[in-house]
């Protein structure tokens, strides 16, 4: 049965090409995962606000490894990005943003990021994720973007905010975290906000 709609993003979008650096142009620059940054990664999935908003723990720098290896390989396999958000000047890793969940059909797809712990509270999170969105909605062409949160994440829903995410509910116990389920917030942007 035919489609009476044509797929927002063809399959082929974006494995034909390397993934890009995203350059903030406020001091940030989102590039590719390279395999030596492992150890950054670890020491940053040891902090406990991690173990608070996150499901998954890094219990080796090994383990970390295979983690880059699954996403340097989703953009070849058009299943998502994920970039290392690194200092422009001195290539320190600040953090990591990330499309996943991609329907490209649809040209949906999810915004998720976190901060290593001396990068919070400068703005790191909200640069990068403006950064994305601008790259995925106006440059890209995806037509929505999605951004979930515990609704207890008080700095998270400030980073949806400072970006131009609208809340648009809340999704009740839909994420299980150590501590129990949380309820989520639900913020997306659509192309033209």
């Amino acid at each position: 049965m035919p489609f009476l709609t044509r797929p927002v993003l063809a399959a082929g979008t974006f494995s034909g090409a390397p993934q890009p650096a995203l350059p903030t142009g406020d001091g940030l620059v989102l590039r590719p995962w390279r395999t030596e940054d492992a150890p950054a990664v670890h020491v940053a999935f040891q902090d406990p606000v991690m173990h608070q908003w996150h499901a998954r723990a890094a219990d080796s720098e090994e383990e970390v490894r295979g983690w880059i290896t699954e996403w340097q390989g989703a953009w070849e396999r058009e299943r998502g990005v994920q970039w290392a958000v690194a200092d422009a000047a001195d290539d320190r890793l600040l953090g990591r943003v990330a499309l996943r969940e991609w329907v490209l059909g649809d040209g949906v797809a999810e915004v998720a990021y976190w901060t290593t712990a001396d990068a919070r509270g400068r703005g790191v999170a909200a640069r990068a994720t403006r950064t994305l969105a601008h790259w995925a909605l106006d440059e890209i062409g995806f037509q929505r973007l999605e951004l979930l949160h515990a609704v207890a994440n008080d700095a998270s829903c400030r980073v949806a905010q400072k970006t131009g995410f609208a809340l648009e509910g809340t999704k009740r116990k839909a994420v299980l975290h150590p501590d129990g389920w949380h309820d989520m917030h639900l913020h997306a942007r659509v192309r033209g906000d």
